[in-house]
């Protein structure tokens, strides 16, 4: 039967080796599919469709894309096996806070991250090529790292409003939340919870939402909109374990693949906002048509990726990129 509902599972890998050395074992794994996976004569899947999420989302991000690339959406006949990960170091897959490990837990990279996924994906689905990869924000980061390092291991990529390296704004702003982090005398204390903690994790909150919607949202919105919408998002945030933030944002500050671009292989379709905050056409987009040969642009102006209910913009332009690869 069709699997057209969303649902959590959590699979439990045996053991994972981080890229610098260090060994975990028995490593939880959230994850939901969708759709219906298809075999080739020698038993492996072909149309598995991998979801990366992005830096304050998990497995279920994928849910708000739903309607856009899912089963129930206007791909319904495309035949896709979609799987969505809950990535390394969030929870609750394993991570600082879940492994109980705090800031103990090993370093880990972008390519780490995206190793997490592909050990599960071959322990659990006996998956070592999947049909295509898309990527939002950090999400995309992963994509990005995966077409370089392996880029026989797909066909497709799809990656939205993301970047080929931290630099510029970025950096600073990644160091920013590593000063604040690194400013309480709380961090190392067995108390997790502590007011000190408290505090700093609702300025970074505060310091993340600046970035989180397009530059016309934040024009168009009041001041007392925007002062409801902020204190929403720090409450939220503050169900982030500093451990888990901390890690995340390391992995940010260290990632670069700019000269590792020309590896990538996979057809390539990058859709970016004009009027985001965070990632600029200028140097983040354009930059990239020199240096992979089979990539193609879509450019929409002030609609988040996924603050929005209508998609229909971009229905055409998934439908055409998507169709050589109907199953």
């Amino acid at each position: 039967m069709e699997n057209t509902k969303y649902s959590c599972e959590k699979y439990i890998m045996k053991e994972f080796k981080f890229d610098y050395g260090r060994v975990l074992n028995d490593m939880p794994v959230e994850y939901a599919t969708r759709g219906t996976p298809e075999y080739d004569d020698d038993g492996n899947i072909t149309n598995a469709f991998i979801f990366c999420h992005r830096f304050n989302g998990n497995y279920s991000s994928f849910d708000e894309l739903g309607h856009l690339v899912g089963p129930d959406s206007i791909l319904s006949d495309y035949n896709f096996f979609y799987i969505s990960i809950t990535s390394l170091g969030f929870p609750e897959s394993s991570s600082p806070s879940t492994s109980g490990l705090r800031y103990e837990y090993p370093q880990y990279s972008i390519l780490d991250c995206v190793n997490f996924k592909r050990r599960f994906l071959a322990e659990k689905f006996n998956i070592k090529n999947v049909l295509g990869i898309l990527g939002v924000g950090f999400g995309g980061y992963e994509a990005f790292t995966w077409a370089c390092e392996y880029r026989d291991e797909m066909e497709f990529l799809i990656i939205g409003n993301s970047a080929f390296k931290t630099d510029g704004n970025r950096y600073i702003f990644s160091k920013a939340i590593d000063a604040m982090i690194s400013s309480s005398d709380d961090y190392y204390d067995e108390d997790i919870y502590s007011q000190s903690i408290s505090r700093i994790m609702v300025s970074i909150n505060r310091l993340i939402f600046s970035q989180l919607f397009s530059k016309e949202i934040y024009h168009n919105l009041s001041l007392r909109e925007i002062d409801a919408l902020m204190d929403e998002f720090a409450d939220e945030g503050m169900f982030t374990e500093i451990y888990d933030l901390k890690y995340r944002n390391d992995a940010v500050l260290e990632y670069n693949v700019e000269d590792k671009l020309t590896n990538i292989t996979a057809k390539t379709l990058i859709v970016s906002d004009s009027q985001n905050t965070h990632y600029t056409l200028e140097y983040d987009t354009y930059p990239l048509e020199e240096k992979i040969e089979n990539i193609s642009f879509y450019i929409f102006n002030g609609m988040d990726f996924f603050f929005s209910d209508d998609y229909s913009e971009f229905f055409n332009v998934f439908i055409e990129f998507l169709e050589e690869f109907k199953k």
